[in-house]
């Protein structure tokens, strides 16, 4: 109990300690709510709409995105296979955003979706027969959008603008529904094959399918009817593959956030560590009065929580308000990379709040365990003495530095020793990291006795004695500076590994742009692309100019591994150009032009385990044919991967001539922006429904998503370095009165306190110089980690390792400047406080 009132006296003495304390776990804490917040928020809108769409839907037939022939559902009903009814989906861009196009048979609804079938049936049956503009929207989407029955809504889709009319506002059943079918529009299956550009197909058919012998007997039945092409899946698969694509991204912000608890874990760290020293003499005497170790322990054990109570109490709502800006983040970045996802609001997760909490009463725990056991071990006829303390301290710094070795070592081990999972690869990460940290007490020893010379020469005597105070005091400001360079370490690993991919994506875009102007139909990522007019083609070619124009078609087909994006490809005379290969077998591009095999991408290689020689299984209209893999090519288009196949394969396997997209070679000494507004002349009027970029436009553009989708990963990288920030300001404010009787000796020796003021920041500015020169060893190696190996799990890609020497000299420098502000407020109280006043004892 006595312990306990002391402690607190002590930091409402000095509420610096604590207040820093707390904010540190405060937004560590926050980091991780915000990040699991917005993680679980995105999760549930897609579970939601997921949900609502499948309905009470137990399988689905799908073709890929080349849809299937309208006739098969006719087929299906006139066979009694019900309930089963059509959809045709897809986006248009509505007045505040995207909206989900729902195209449904309104007599075939009930018993599959409920909700959609009570939208639909609020529409009069012949209107929907007679119109081909009738839309109905839901309560909340048509109050967000200020309309009402008989008013119209403006979309546009592939730049073509469309005004439907709303024909009934239908109240969903229940708010999860709501919540489900939030940015759907209900329309006529006839009318979304029209808006989105698909007449005579369908995306898919739903299916209601009892279980047992009747439901086994039916799947049969099914079976023979279907085309070759198509598959019959369970409902859930399919929204189960697009979850799956976001997971590891998931899993990556969710690494980053605990990175700052880690950081707010070290505060934690310090300010009891001072609160123990500062205390020294009073557990002394408290021990030789018959005290148990046991008992401070605890008491000290439970200060830190107390402290870490507090922050995590402070940083839950602190979150919630970080989640609200990171969640616009983390959505933009599903829809550049995966598919279109909307999310309106932060969805409250009890369970992301209660992991937030326990981490960080956790942290706060683990990281006071270490001063608590100092302090219980004190012998009461050492209490007060200090020269003791650092004695034992640089007796500890090798053990530790050992220590750390082998945990550094074990992590290496981990990231490269082996082929573990994704988070094998980041406890390696962790690892790494943790042991870099236990070796930084020991490293800035030595580099503040190497460079105490060299202080004194530029400095005078402040620098010399700057240099060895932070030595002399490596019990404290070892401390500090492990915070810093966890954080610099971070800036470091996540900067160069953001660099590696950028340079890596820029190199690959300089290799495979071969053409000079790009032609297109706008789209949306994850759908399959607008078609183009049939003799666009012959028009273009036709152009003066104008070489060659390749062809390519791009969609999603079935296989032996789920739905996989399939690209055909007719290059002409230009051959494989274009082509950046990791492996090729020998002939492999005159053998894929013949249609003998597929090229695949290298994510595609990684996720199935495939390499040259493989052989995989493809779905087409004519049955089932069998590739050998011919190549491997490096793509970072999408992190799921894609196979290549020569368009003669696919003229010969798919009934489908269309073609979505054109790359355009120019003669030489042609001028890019004069030959685009040649080519769109020759478009006619069909040029204002298609983009024409030229290669430069096209890097730029993949460079802005590429920046775009990094966005978050630099606010969480912010976010850990004020965290650090704050600790190194609260511990060289601790440190700073920690040493206020020594400064007082030497301003009554004759130190002014433009000397003193020197002698402080000098020791900050060292400090920090050492804690940024020791991060480059640790930062380069998280970012090989990250690019090498954790990159490669998560999302299959090779990168070129980039480490400019300009950014390890920016964040040394930053780290300098960071210890320097951090220690302007106590540099300036150390030389301003009067000698007699500083050597009075500190009760």
């Amino acid at each position: 109990m006595i312990l306990a009132r002391a402690g607190w006296r002590h930091h409402l003495r000095h509420p610096w300690q604590g207040a820093l304390a707390i904010l540190g776990v405060a937004l560590g804490v926050a980091v991780v709510v915000a990040v699991e917040l917005a993680n679980a928020s995105s999760e549930r809108a897609f579970t939601r709409s997921a949900e609502a769409l499948a309905g009470e839907a137990t399988h689905r037939i799908t073709a890929g995105t080349a849809g299937l022939d309208e006739a098969l559902y006719t087929e299906l009903r006139r066979s009694g296979i019900r309930p089963a009814t059509p959809v045709v989906e897809g986006h248009v861009s509505g007045p505040d955003g995207p909206l989900r196009v729902l195209g449904i048979d309104p007599w075939a609804e009930a018993g599959v979706r409920d909700a959609v079938a009570g939208a639909a049936r609020a529409v009069d049956a012949g209107a929907w027969l007679e119109r081909d503009d009738l839309v109905v929207l839901f309560r909340e989407d048509a109050a967000r959008l200020g309309v009402t029955d008989g008013d119209t809504v403006a979309v546009e889709i592939g730049g073509r603008s469309h005004r439907l009319e709303v024909a009934a506002v239908a109240e969903a059943p229940d708010r999860l529904t709501a919540e489900g079918l939030r940015d759907t529009v209900v329309v006529d299956v006839a009318t979304a094959q029209e808006l989105l550009g698909r007449v005579g197909r369908l995306d898919r058919i739903d299916l209601v399918i009892p279980g047992g012998v009747a439901g086994e007997a039916r799947l049969a039945r099914i079976q023979e009817l279907l085309p070759n092409a198509a598959v019959i899946s369970e409902a859930q698969e399919g929204a189960a593959a697009l979850d799956e694509m976001t997971a590891a991204f998931r899993l990556n912000l969710t690494a980053f956030s605990l990175l700052a608890l880690l950081v707010g874990a070290l505060l934690i760290y310090n300010a009891i560590s001072f609160s123990v020293v500062q205390r020294r003499a009073l557990i002394g005497r408290l021990r030789a009065l018959g005290v148990g170790r046991g008992q401070v322990f605890r008491s000290v054990v439970a200060e830190g929580a107390a402290l870490g109570a507090l922050g995590t109490l402070v940083g839950l709502p602190l979150g919630y308000l970080l989640a609200d800006g990171l969640l616009e983040l983390v959505t933009r970045t599903i829809t550049d990379l995966y598919f279109v996802l909307n999310v309106r609001e932060v969805a409250l997760a009890p369970s992301a709040l209660f992991m937030a909490a326990a981490l960080g009463l956790l942290a706060a725990a683990v990281a006071a365990a270490a001063p608590a056991w100092e302090a219980a071990s004190v012998a009461p006829r050492t209490a007060l003495d200090r020269a003791s303390l650092e004695g034992r301290a640089r007796r500890w710094v090798r053990p530790l530095a050992g220590g750390g070795l082998l945990l550094a070592l074990l992590g290496i081990g981990l990231l490269w020793g082996g082929t573990g999972g994704l988070v094998v690869g980041f406890g390696g990460v962790f690892a790494l990291l943790v042991g870099a940290a236990l070796m930084v007490p020991w490293a800035v020893g030595v580099l503040a006795g190497a460079l105490a010379g060299p202080a004194g020469w530029m400095l005078g005597a402040p620098g010399r004695m700057a240099a060895r105070g932070v030595g002399a005091g490596l019990s404290r400001s070892g401390v500090a500076a492990v915070a810093l360079v966890v954080a610099v370490t971070a800036v470091i690993g996540v900067s160069v590994m953001i660099d590696s991919f950028r340079g890596s994506l820029a190199a690959w875009l300089d290799s495979t742009l071969s053409a000079d102007v790009y032609v297109s139909a706008p789209s949306r990522t994850g759908e399959s692309p607008p078609t183009l007019p049939p003799q666009l083609r012959e028009r273009l070619a036709a152009v003066a100019g104008v070489e060659s124009v390749a062809t390519s078609r791009q969609l999603r087909v079935p296989s032996e591994y789920g739905e996989i994006q399939l690209r055909a490809f007719d290059h002409g005379p230009i051959g494989d150009a274009g082509m950046a290969y990791k492996a090729q077998a020998p002939s492999a591009w005159t053998r894929f032009r013949d249609g003998e095999g597929a090229y695949i991408t290298e994510p595609f290689a990684a996720h199935h385990g495939l390499k040259l020689g493989d052989r995989m299984v493809v779905r087409t209209p004519s049955g089932e044919r069998v590739l050998p893999v011919l190549a491997v090519v490096y793509d970072y288009t999408t992190s799921q991967g894609a196979v290549f196949v020569a368009r003669s394969f696919y003229d010969a396997h798919w009934e489908d001539e269309a073609i979505d997209g054109l790359a355009v070679h120019a003669g030489p000494g042609v001028d890019p922006d004069a030959l685009i507004a040649a080519l769109r002349e020759a478009a006619g009027e069909q040029a204002d429904l298609l983009t024409f970029r030229s290669d430069a436009e096209i890097r730029r553009l993949s460079l802005d998503v590429f920046d775009r989708t990094f966005a978050v990963t630099r606010v969480l990288q912010l976010l850990a370095a004020i965290v650090a920030a704050a600790g190194v300001f609260g511990a060289l404010l601790a440190l700073s009165l920690e040493r206020s009787s020594e400064v007082a000796v030497l301003r009554a020796l004759g130190l002014t306190p433009a000397q003193v003021w020197t002698l402080e920041l000098a020791r900050t500015g060292l400090l920090g110089v050492f804690a940024g020169l020791l991060a480059i060893g640790p930062g380069l190696a998280l970012a090989l980690a990250l690019t090498d190996v954790i990159n490669q799990r998560a999302f299959g890609w090779s990168l070129q390792f980039q480490a400019d020497p300009l950014l390890l000299g920016q964040a040394v420098a930053l780290a300098t400047v960071a210890a320097l502000l951090a220690g302007l407020y106590p540099a300036y109280r150390a030389a301003r406080v009067p000698p007699g006043e500083a050597m009075r004892e500190d009760g």
